[in-house]
């Protein structure tokens, strides 16, 4: 099943503008932003993603917090997820990926070649 629904999670409002545009318009996905991991959490079953995009360092509720949170929902329990972020060390991407998150994608990101990103960590996994 192609992508096509992604909640993302993003507290910088520049960044999460950005790449919502990117997402919208380079890879004609449907996106749904949110401010906050409260916010994701508000909006997350209405929404049904097929994956979830989080920042990892936000105020309040950080990106593992929301994943977290968001994996105590039933509906959205197993939707896959991808963090966002500055820090790519390679053992900080192994904790991310013990956490339950599919990939990294770093930051900052190319808004040309974000949606080709998500894209492809979609189909590996999706085969």
């Amino acid at each position: 099943m192609p992508l096509s629904r992604i909640l993302y999670v993003e507290d910088d409002a520049d960044v999460r503008k950005v790449a919502t545009f990117a997402l919208k318009m380079v890879g004609k996905f449907t996106v749904e932003p949110c401010a906050s991991g409260e916010e994701a959490l508000a909006k997350a079953v209405a929404f049904a993603p097929q994956l979830l995009l989080l920042d990892v360092m936000m105020p309040g509720m950080d990106g593992p917090t929301t994943l977290a949170r968001l994996r105590e929902l039933p509906e959205i329990a197993d939707v896959p997820a991808v963090f966002m972020t500055a820090k790519v060390q390679p053992q900080e991407v192994s904790r991310y990926r013990e956490l339950g998150s599919l990939d990294v994608i770093s930051k900052p990101f190319d808004p040309m070649t974000l949606a080709a990103s998500v894209r492809g960590i979609w189909e590996r996994r999706n085969g």
